[in-house]
């Protein structure tokens, strides 16, 4: 597999800083990062699209070390596929929860909003 992007070329491909993309190597949230001869990363599409996923768990809110546990599963093959399924149905769990107490304060700001609509309405019609 070819494995010609640099970390810079990785960072604009992934919207990720060079400093994410080494921090998140550092703390096992990618595969093993290839190296070229002079030292330097070189990311692969595999790498991308590893990279992608993990910015996508991120963004639910998974914890850095359910990620890296996830991780770890994911090397293991098809041996950890039950693994992860928990892992995955514990998070959505989680989120299922966070969603219900967001709606929640949607639905009473909403009731706030129409409260101010109304009393907004009665001092125009009060002013005219």
């Amino acid at each position: 597999m070819s494995r010609d992007l640099t970390i810079q070329q990785a960072a604009e491909r992934t919207g990720l800083s060079t400093h994410t993309l080494r921090y998140y190597e550092r703390v096992n949230l990618l595969p093993s990062i290839e190296r070229a001869t002079n030292g330097h990363r070189r990311y692969s599409e595999q790498d991308l699209r590893w990279i992608e996923f993990v910015k996508r768990l991120r963004s639910t809110g998974m914890p850095i070390c359910e990620v890296q546990h996830y991780l770890e599963t994911y090397e293991q093959g098809d041996a950890g596929i039950a693994e992860r399924l928990e892992i995955m149905e514990a998070h959505r769990h989680r989120l299922m929860t966070k969603i219900e107490e967001l709606d929640g304060f949607l639905t009473r700001i909403e009731a706030k909003v129409e409260n101010y609509r109304a009393r907004v309405a009665q001092q125009k019609a009060a002013t005219r």
